[in-house]
């Protein structure tokens, strides 16, 4: 199972939630960032259906299989600030 980590950052202006090097839309407070990341990240731990997926790796080649809707990740909320 893999772990997703939502840290809590100041970002263009505002507050974001950040996932690895991807970041959220901002947030004009800190609390409405940390109260959007705690909803994305346990819609994220919710199970899905089983469905077949298409995907594309860095080098240009497509990939198909089958995805566990039952395969979700843990997923944990860093706050720096609190």
């Amino acid at each position: 199972m893999s772990h997703v980590i939502y840290r809590i950052v100041e970002h263009d202006g505002g507050w974001a939630y950040k996932v690895d090097d991807v970041f959220s839309e901002p947030f004009p407070s800190h609390a409405a960032a940390l109260a959007a990341a705690k909803a994305a990240a346990a819609e994220q731990r919710v199970p899905g259906q089983t469905e077949a997926i298409e995907w594309e790796d860095a080098s240009g080649r497509w990939h198909s299989e089958t995805a566990s809707g039952r395969d979700r990740p843990d997923t944990e909320v860093k706050d720096s600030a609190g």
